[in-house]
Protein backbone atom coordinates (compact mmCIF):
# COMPACT_ATOMS: atom_id res chain seq x y z
CA UNK A 1 0.00 0.00 0.00
CA UNK A 2 1.44 3.39 -0.99
CA UNK A 3 1.93 6.10 1.61
CA UNK A 4 -0.90 8.66 1.77
CA UNK A 5 -0.33 12.09 0.29
CA UNK A 6 -1.15 14.45 3.12
CA UNK A 7 -1.31 17.38 0.70
CA UNK A 8 -4.63 15.92 -0.37
CA UNK A 9 -6.00 16.85 3.07
CA UNK A 10 -5.55 20.53 2.22
CA UNK A 11 -7.33 20.04 -1.09
CA UNK A 12 -10.16 18.09 0.53
CA UNK A 13 -10.57 20.74 3.25
CA UNK A 14 -10.78 23.54 0.66
CA UNK A 15 -13.26 21.64 -1.53
CA UNK A 16 -15.54 20.72 1.39
CA UNK A 17 -15.37 24.17 2.96
CA UNK A 18 -16.00 26.11 -0.25
CA UNK A 19 -18.41 23.62 -1.88
CA UNK A 20 -17.14 25.01 -5.16
CA UNK A 21 -14.17 23.80 -7.18
CA UNK A 22 -13.26 27.22 -8.60
CA UNK A 23 -13.31 28.91 -5.19
CA UNK A 24 -11.30 26.01 -3.72
CA UNK A 25 -8.71 26.48 -6.49
CA UNK A 26 -8.40 30.20 -5.69
CA UNK A 27 -8.05 29.46 -1.99
CA UNK A 28 -5.23 26.99 -2.71
CA UNK A 29 -3.75 29.22 -5.44
CA UNK A 30 -4.02 26.42 -7.99
CA UNK A 31 -4.77 26.70 -11.68
CA UNK A 32 -8.07 25.14 -12.90
CA UNK A 33 -6.20 22.24 -14.49
CA UNK A 34 -4.12 21.60 -11.33
CA UNK A 35 -7.29 21.72 -9.25
CA UNK A 36 -9.00 19.30 -11.60
CA UNK A 37 -6.12 16.85 -11.28
CA UNK A 38 -6.11 17.20 -7.47
CA UNK A 39 -9.85 16.57 -7.29
CA UNK A 40 -9.48 13.50 -9.52
CA UNK A 41 -6.79 12.14 -7.17
CA UNK A 42 -9.03 12.83 -4.18
CA UNK A 43 -11.92 10.93 -5.75
CA UNK A 44 -9.62 8.04 -6.62
CA UNK A 45 -8.10 7.96 -3.12
CA UNK A 46 -11.39 8.17 -1.21
CA UNK A 47 -13.36 6.07 -3.67
CA UNK A 48 -16.14 8.68 -3.65
CA UNK A 49 -17.10 11.52 -6.03
CA UNK A 50 -17.28 13.89 -3.00
CA UNK A 51 -19.08 16.67 -4.91
CA UNK A 52 -21.82 15.98 -7.49
CA UNK A 53 -23.71 18.34 -9.69
CA UNK A 54 -27.19 19.42 -8.64
CA UNK A 55 -28.63 21.94 -11.06
CA UNK A 56 -26.06 24.70 -11.52
CA UNK A 57 -24.16 23.92 -8.34
CA UNK A 58 -22.40 21.09 -6.58
CA UNK A 59 -23.55 19.28 -3.48
CA UNK A 60 -21.53 17.03 -1.15
CA UNK A 61 -22.10 13.31 -1.10
CA UNK A 62 -22.92 11.63 2.23
CA UNK A 63 -19.25 10.57 2.45
CA UNK A 64 -18.12 14.18 1.92
CA UNK A 65 -20.56 15.45 4.56
CA UNK A 66 -19.22 12.80 6.98
CA UNK A 67 -15.62 13.90 6.35
CA UNK A 68 -16.17 17.68 6.52
CA UNK A 69 -15.88 18.15 10.30
CA UNK A 70 -13.09 15.61 10.70
CA UNK A 71 -10.97 17.19 7.95
CA UNK A 72 -11.63 20.68 9.32
CA UNK A 73 -10.00 19.57 12.59
CA UNK A 74 -7.22 17.50 11.03
CA UNK A 75 -5.80 20.27 8.86
CA UNK A 76 -5.11 22.73 11.73
CA UNK A 77 -3.60 19.88 13.75
CA UNK A 78 -1.24 18.92 10.92
CA UNK A 79 -0.29 22.57 10.37
CA UNK A 80 0.43 22.95 14.09
CA UNK A 81 2.74 19.93 14.02
CA UNK A 82 4.74 21.37 11.12
CA UNK A 83 4.80 24.94 12.40
CA UNK A 84 7.85 26.13 14.41
CA UNK A 85 7.18 25.92 18.14
CA UNK A 86 6.10 29.14 19.79
CA UNK A 87 6.82 30.32 23.30
CA UNK A 88 4.32 28.63 25.62
CA UNK A 89 2.56 30.28 28.52
CA UNK A 90 5.00 29.22 31.24
CA UNK A 91 2.35 29.59 33.94
CA UNK A 92 0.41 26.75 32.30
CA UNK A 93 3.36 24.42 31.68
CA UNK A 94 3.65 21.29 33.82
CA UNK A 95 7.02 19.54 33.44
CA UNK A 96 9.88 18.12 35.47
CA UNK A 97 13.53 18.72 34.65
CA UNK A 98 16.43 16.74 36.08
CA UNK A 99 19.67 18.65 36.63
CA UNK A 100 22.91 16.78 37.28
CA UNK A 101 25.30 18.95 39.25
CA UNK A 102 27.40 19.18 42.40
CA UNK A 103 26.09 19.79 45.91
CA UNK A 104 27.94 23.09 46.00
CA UNK A 105 26.19 24.31 42.88
CA UNK A 106 22.80 23.42 44.34
CA UNK A 107 23.54 25.16 47.64
CA UNK A 108 24.77 28.32 45.93
CA UNK A 109 22.43 28.63 42.97
CA UNK A 110 19.56 26.21 43.71
CA UNK A 111 17.48 28.58 45.87
CA UNK A 112 17.50 31.33 43.22
CA UNK A 113 16.64 28.81 40.49
CA UNK A 114 13.71 27.48 42.49
CA UNK A 115 12.46 30.99 43.22
CA UNK A 116 12.53 31.92 39.53
CA UNK A 117 10.68 28.73 38.62
CA UNK A 118 8.02 29.38 41.27
CA UNK A 119 7.53 32.96 40.05
CA UNK A 120 7.52 32.35 36.29
CA UNK A 121 6.54 28.71 35.81
CA UNK A 122 4.89 27.30 38.95
CA UNK A 123 4.11 23.99 37.24
CA UNK A 124 7.78 23.23 36.55
CA UNK A 125 9.66 21.02 38.99
CA UNK A 126 13.45 20.86 39.24
CA UNK A 127 15.13 17.70 40.49
CA UNK A 128 18.84 17.86 41.37
CA UNK A 129 20.90 14.67 41.20
CA UNK A 130 24.54 14.14 42.09
CA UNK A 131 27.25 14.13 39.47
CA UNK A 132 29.63 11.24 40.17
CA UNK A 133 31.48 11.51 36.85
CA UNK A 134 31.69 13.41 33.53
CA UNK A 135 30.02 10.71 31.44
CA UNK A 136 27.60 12.21 28.88
CA UNK A 137 25.41 9.08 28.76
CA UNK A 138 22.68 10.51 31.07
CA UNK A 139 22.25 13.49 28.73
CA UNK A 140 22.23 11.16 25.74
CA UNK A 141 19.63 8.74 27.14
CA UNK A 142 17.39 11.51 28.50
CA UNK A 143 17.64 10.64 32.19
CA UNK A 144 19.24 14.08 32.72
CA UNK A 145 17.99 17.27 31.03
CA UNK A 146 20.77 19.67 31.98
CA UNK A 147 24.19 19.34 33.55
CA UNK A 148 26.72 21.76 35.02
CA UNK A 149 30.46 21.43 35.36
CA UNK A 150 33.78 21.91 33.62
CA UNK A 151 33.71 20.69 30.02
CA UNK A 152 36.20 17.84 29.70
CA UNK A 153 37.63 15.66 26.99
CA UNK A 154 35.16 12.95 27.97
CA UNK A 155 32.17 15.18 27.20
CA UNK A 156 30.32 13.80 24.16
CA UNK A 157 31.14 15.73 20.96
CA UNK A 158 27.45 16.25 20.19
CA UNK A 159 26.69 17.84 23.58
CA UNK A 160 25.80 21.55 23.49
CA UNK A 161 27.55 23.80 26.03
CA UNK A 162 27.29 27.36 27.30
CA UNK A 163 29.54 29.07 29.86
CA UNK A 164 27.94 30.07 33.15
CA UNK A 165 30.80 31.70 35.04
CA UNK A 166 34.55 31.74 35.53
CA UNK A 167 35.91 30.63 38.88
CA UNK A 168 39.22 30.58 40.69
CA UNK A 169 40.61 28.40 43.45
CA UNK A 170 40.98 29.74 47.00
CA UNK A 171 42.28 28.27 50.23
CA UNK A 172 39.85 27.70 53.09
CA UNK A 173 40.49 26.89 56.76
CA UNK A 174 38.60 27.05 60.02
CA UNK A 175 38.51 30.32 61.91
CA UNK A 176 41.58 30.60 64.13
CA UNK A 177 43.66 28.22 62.02
CA UNK A 178 47.43 28.76 62.62
CA UNK A 179 48.02 29.63 58.95
CA UNK A 180 45.92 32.79 59.33
CA UNK A 181 48.44 34.23 61.80
CA UNK A 182 50.79 36.12 59.49
CA UNK A 183 51.40 36.26 55.75
CA UNK A 184 50.33 33.15 53.85
CA UNK A 185 53.27 32.41 51.61
CA UNK A 186 53.52 29.58 49.10
CA UNK A 187 55.93 27.78 51.43
CA UNK A 188 53.58 28.07 54.45
CA UNK A 189 50.63 27.00 52.33
CA UNK A 190 52.43 23.93 50.96
CA UNK A 191 53.70 22.95 54.41
CA UNK A 192 50.18 22.67 55.83
CA UNK A 193 48.08 19.50 55.93
CA UNK A 194 45.87 19.36 52.86
CA UNK A 195 42.69 17.78 51.56
CA UNK A 196 42.74 16.74 47.91
CA UNK A 197 39.46 16.77 45.99
CA UNK A 198 39.06 14.23 43.20
CA UNK A 199 36.02 12.26 42.08
CA UNK A 200 38.34 9.60 40.69
CA UNK A 201 40.58 9.42 43.73
CA UNK A 202 43.61 11.18 42.26
CA UNK A 203 45.77 12.66 45.02
CA UNK A 204 47.25 15.46 42.90
CA UNK A 205 45.93 17.92 40.36
CA UNK A 206 46.21 21.50 39.08
CA UNK A 207 47.07 22.93 42.52
CA UNK A 208 50.09 20.66 42.73
CA UNK A 209 51.05 21.57 39.17
CA UNK A 210 50.99 25.25 40.19
CA UNK A 211 53.39 24.49 43.07
CA UNK A 212 55.86 22.53 40.92
CA UNK A 213 57.67 25.59 39.46
CA UNK A 214 58.27 26.76 43.04
CA UNK A 215 59.80 23.39 43.98
CA UNK A 216 57.07 22.95 46.56
CA UNK A 217 54.81 19.99 47.29
CA UNK A 218 51.63 19.79 49.36
CA UNK A 219 51.32 17.37 52.25
CA UNK A 220 48.06 15.65 51.24
CA UNK A 221 46.60 13.97 54.30
CA UNK A 222 43.36 12.77 52.75
CA UNK A 223 41.45 12.72 49.48
CA UNK A 224 37.68 13.20 49.11
CA UNK A 225 35.22 13.13 46.22
CA UNK A 226 33.67 16.60 46.52
CA UNK A 227 34.23 20.18 47.65
CA UNK A 228 31.42 20.08 50.22
CA UNK A 229 33.07 17.14 51.98
CA UNK A 230 36.48 18.86 51.88
CA UNK A 231 35.04 21.97 53.51
CA UNK A 232 33.26 19.94 56.18
CA UNK A 233 36.57 18.30 57.11
CA UNK A 234 38.44 21.61 57.09
CA UNK A 235 35.78 23.22 59.28
CA UNK A 236 36.35 20.60 61.99
CA UNK A 237 40.16 20.25 61.80
CA UNK A 238 43.42 21.97 60.90
CA UNK A 239 43.29 20.68 57.34
CA UNK A 240 43.41 23.08 54.39
CA UNK A 241 40.79 22.81 51.66
CA UNK A 242 41.40 24.32 48.23
CA UNK A 243 38.12 24.90 46.41
CA UNK A 244 36.52 27.02 43.65
CA UNK A 245 35.47 30.37 45.12
CA UNK A 246 32.07 31.04 43.50
CA UNK A 247 31.09 27.39 43.41
CA UNK A 248 31.36 27.10 47.21
CA UNK A 249 30.22 30.53 48.41
CA UNK A 250 27.51 29.35 50.82
CA UNK A 251 29.51 26.34 51.94
CA UNK A 252 32.34 28.56 53.22
CA UNK A 253 30.20 30.64 55.59
CA UNK A 254 31.92 31.00 58.95
CA UNK A 255 35.32 29.92 57.59
CA UNK A 256 38.45 31.85 56.65
CA UNK A 257 39.06 32.15 52.91
CA UNK A 258 42.38 33.33 51.50
CA UNK A 259 43.83 33.99 48.06
CA UNK A 260 46.26 31.30 47.00
CA UNK A 261 49.87 32.52 47.19
CA UNK A 262 50.72 31.26 43.70
CA UNK A 263 49.01 31.68 40.31
CA UNK A 264 46.53 28.98 39.34
CA UNK A 265 44.44 28.68 36.16
CA UNK A 266 40.83 29.83 36.18
CA UNK A 267 38.15 27.25 35.52
CA UNK A 268 34.98 27.82 33.51
CA UNK A 269 31.78 26.26 34.79
CA UNK A 270 29.37 25.52 31.95
CA UNK A 271 25.97 23.97 31.43
CA UNK A 272 25.56 21.07 29.04
CA UNK A 273 22.55 19.61 27.24
CA UNK A 274 21.75 17.20 24.44
CA UNK A 275 20.96 18.63 20.97
CA UNK A 276 17.46 17.11 20.97
CA UNK A 277 16.52 19.60 23.73
CA UNK A 278 18.09 22.61 22.02
CA UNK A 279 14.95 23.94 20.28
CA UNK A 280 12.53 23.06 23.08
CA UNK A 281 11.14 26.45 24.24
CA UNK A 282 10.71 25.46 27.89
CA UNK A 283 14.19 23.96 28.08
CA UNK A 284 15.49 27.15 26.42
CA UNK A 285 13.76 29.20 29.13
CA UNK A 286 15.45 27.08 31.82
CA UNK A 287 18.86 27.62 30.20
CA UNK A 288 18.35 31.38 30.12
CA UNK A 289 17.31 31.36 33.77
CA UNK A 290 20.46 29.40 34.63
CA UNK A 291 22.62 32.01 32.89
CA UNK A 292 20.87 34.89 34.66
CA UNK A 293 20.98 33.27 38.09
CA UNK A 294 24.68 32.46 37.81
CA UNK A 295 25.43 35.99 36.61
CA UNK A 296 23.71 37.67 39.53
CA UNK A 297 24.30 35.26 42.44
CA UNK A 298 27.08 36.28 44.78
Amino acid sequence: MSSPDFNLLLTLDAVLTEGNVARAARRLRLSPSAMSRALARLRETTGDPLLVRAGRGLVPTPRAAELRDRVAQLVPDVEAVLRPSTAPDLRLVSRRFTLRTSEGFVENFGPALLRRAAEEAPGIRLSFVQKPDKDSAPLRDGSVDLETGVVAGTTGPEVRTRSLFADRFVGVVRMGHPITDGEITAARYAAGSHISVSRRGFAKGIIDEALNPLKLERDIVTSVGGFATALALARASDLIATVPERHTGCLRDGMHTFTLPMPTPEITVSMMWHPRMHADPVHRWLREVMVEVCATAA
